[in-house]
């Protein structure tokens, strides 16, 4: 366990070509809680022009940004914030122009850093937020550049940064918005041009998993859940499809698509380009959204003791700690299930079975933070802060199902209570439930539990059958009792359950 520590708040934030980010956040036990996340749009891109110069209208848009996050930012120490300038204030020959304006209304330094480093930063974001063990690639599109690193754990190996983003190929190959196909294929054509010295290196290297972050790629993966695609995952299919619907109109600024915000509209059709050729120079199968980048990146370059190899074992460290939770009761509930749920063979989705156990895992460790609020009904609180809080390392699918699994936990629920979800079969999160509830009712005594000699559970379809050695029900009453009650609540749901 962590030894606790003052807490230390810190912000970072990311100046980049299409908006500021900043976010607010502090460290508790090893972890990092975010407080707030402030977004503006700025459209800085749209202000440099072919000498590379950044106008003043731009400039003063980004200034009036940094003093509105100033105005935050009241009282924090200087070493205790990090400002960060991107492709834009890279490429700006007046890029201290910007700098010295915003000295007047904002006092902590800005860093302009080099596009490696960039790349560097945002694939440090992602592998500190996402589960995903492994070789990565990782793919961030924003409004002047895209960055591509590959590396394995929290180490890059290749990072590389070049110019082309949303903003910037939406001013040079759509003026004034026009869209048709010519327009589209010199975007593609550009962007494969701009990375084929790549293509070789990188899939030499390979990977296990791709993840993209940031603007272009959020609102392609929402674009594609809204129209059908539940899962999220983009692929080179589903790209041509949302481009087919996209060359329908005939301005950039027209086009509507189910899940697509109207700010993004005009940039759209330019990120998909620069997908696109990403997709096929790399010849990349999938790409999953993460919501981790630059500014998730420039946090967790703060503290070395972050740099461990299970995201999640540090997200629920850090919960334990803070929730003052039972260790050796969350660690007796966690061996039972484990046990359990290692005799299960009806699972439907096999491919699942890993990532399930896990879960399960997660869920003991985890199901008595809501104790804190009221040891009456603590599934429900358990579940509340669960589905609210900032979990590193899970994704939303998997906090999701960690919630019902804490809600459902104890006292009796309906069938319908149970949905399946985008990624989970009902079947396979009813079977996790049913394990869980077991697990901590064979450990409901807490210190006093005796563990039997044997637990065999047997299963036809939905009809459960446990037994222990002979006698061990007639030793332990109150856990017979338990049992039945179990036994009762299934039975109303018409799930047999038989103990022997």
């Amino acid at each position: 366990m962590h030894s606790t520590q003052p807490t230390r708040e810190f912000a970072a934030i990311d100046l980049g070509s299409n908006s500021f980010h900043m976010i607010v956040a502090r460290i508790v036990n090893g972890s990092i809680q975010i407080l707030s996340r402030v977004k503006r749009k700025v459209r800085l891109a749209e202000g440099l022009d072919e000498q590379r110069i950044l106008s003043q209208e731009a400039i003063e848009r980004g200034v009036a940004c940094l003093a509105l996050f100033g105005k935050r930012l009241q009282g924090f120490p200087v070493e205790n914030v990090r400002v960060v300038g991107t492709y834009t204030l890279r490429r700006a020959v007046n890029n201290s122009d910007f700098i010295e304006q915003a000295k007047k209304v904002f006092p902590y330094p800005i860093e302009i850093i080099t596009g490696k480093e960039e790349a560097r930063l945002i694939y440090s974001g992602v592998s500190h937020t996402q589960p995903e063990k492994g070789r990565k690639l990782v793919v961030d599109i924003g409004g002047g550049s895209t960055e591509m690193t590959i590396g394995d754990g929290f180490k890059p190996l290749r990072a590389e940064s070049r110019h082309m983003g949303c903003v910037s190929f939406a001013q040079r190959f759509f003026p004034e918005g026009e869209l048709n196909e010519e327009r589209f294929d010199s975007a593609y054509q550009t962007a494969m041009e701009k990375i084929e010295d790549l293509a070789w290196e990188y899939r030499e290297l390979g990977w296990q998993h791709v993840l993209g972050s940031s603007g272009t790629i959020k609102t392609v993966a929402k674009v594609l859940v809204a129209n059908g695609c539940r899962d999220g995952l983009i692929t080179e299919e589903r790209l041509q499809k949302v481009l087919e619907n996209c060359l329908k109109f005939k301005s950039l600024k027209d086009i509507q698509l189910k899940g697509l915000v109207e700010e993004r509209a005009d940039v759209l059709v330019p990120g998909l380009a620069i997908l696109l050729a990403l997709f096929r120079t790399f010849q990349i199968q999938s790409m999953r959204y993460s919501d981790g980048a630059l500014r998730e990146g420039v946090m967790y370059g703060w503290e070395k003791s972050f740099q461990v190899g299970d995201i999640r074992q540090r997200t629920t460290e850090a919960l334990a700690d803070q929730f003052n939770i039972d260790q050796l009761q969350a660690n007796r509930v966690r061996d039972t299930a484990l046990k359990l749920f290692d005799q299960v063979k009806n699972w439907k989705n096999k491919r699942q079975i890993g990532e399930l156990r896990s879960i399960l895992k997660w869920a003991s460790l985890l199901h008595e933070v809501g104790i804190t609020i009221n040891h009456n009904g603590v599934h429900r609180h358990s579940a509340y802060i669960i589905a609210h809080l900032d979990l590193p390392g899970f994704d939303t699918e998997q906090q999701n199902l960690l919630a019902t699994l804490m809600r459902y936990h104890l006292k009796g629920f309906k069938r319908s209570d149970i949905r399946g979800t985008n990624r989970f079969q009902h079947r396979d999160i009813l079977n996790l439930l049913r394990l869980f509830r077991l697990a901590v009712i064979l450990n409901r005594s807490r210190q006093a539990t005796v563990e039997p000699k044997q637990m065999i559970l047997e299963m036809t379809n939905q009809n459960w059958t446990l037994q222990f050695e002979p006698n061990f029900l007639d030793q332990n009453p109150l856990l017979a009792a338990d049992l039945e009650d179990e036994r009762k609540i299934l039975s109303g749901l018409e799930l047999a359950f038989i103990v022997n």
